[in-house]
């Protein structure tokens, strides 16, 4: 059982897996993860007839992922994934029904970074898409992380990260006029750190 299981989604963001098993996802036929590695979280949408797109500005990483899309969906062109940073996202505006953006957000050099990160992926979002993003917070951890400054934190757990909390992600909710779809999750990971699940829906 567990190896079909991993056979139909790989390594996926256990969250992800929890919004596939919902259905939330089950009309959205173009898809992008900005920011999308070696494509752990895309096994899913190319095993099931997806348009899956992606984009990293690790060349290693689309090299990767390229090649996972040519074994696990031929007919996807490999032209889909890109080398670009995530604030600077080469495709139309309103483009994707699904935005995946999994341990992205908190690489952030500064709040503008952010934003600019933030924007990018919700222009290309169709009215009625979904973007799903999984992000470190500080929320539960607040007087465990030390404040370098710019929005950037040292964590428990020894990494630095950009981080936000619950009110400013329900700040940028307000702002680009989105319905959280689901309720803000925070997991915290014994104390060290704690990574936030954030569900939003294009009205």
């Amino acid at each position: 059982m567990q190896s079909n299981i991993q056979r139909l989604f790989g390594n996926i963001d256990i969250y992800l897996f929890d919004q596939l098993l919902k259905g939330t996802y089950d009309k959205c036929e173009k898809i992008l993860d900005a920011g999308c590695g070696g494509g752990r979280n895309l096994i899913y949408f190319l095993q099931n007839g997806h348009d899956v797109y992606g984009i990293d500005p690790n060349p290693d990483a689309i090299s990767a992922v390229q090649q996972l899309s040519a074994t696990f969906a031929p007919a996807n062109p490999t032209e889909n994934f890109v080398i670009a940073a995530a604030e600077n996202i080469p495709f139309d505006d309103n483009y994707f029904d699904l935005v995946i953006s999994s341990a992205v957000l908190h690489f952030a050099q500064s709040p503008e970074h952010f934003h600019d990160m933030l924007h990018s992926m919700w222009r290309v979002l169709k009215p009625g898409g979904y973007l799903f993003a999984r992000l470190a917070t500080d929320i539960g951890i607040e007087s465990l992380v030390q404040d370098l400054g710019n929005g950037r934190y040292l964590l428990p757990d020894g990494s630095e990260r950009f981080l936000v909390n619950e009110e400013l992600l329900l700040q940028y909710t307000g702002s680009l006029n989105a319905r959280l779809h689901e309720p803000i999750k925070t997991t915290n990971v014994q104390n060290l750190r704690c990574m936030t699940t954030w569900c939003l829906q294009k009205i």
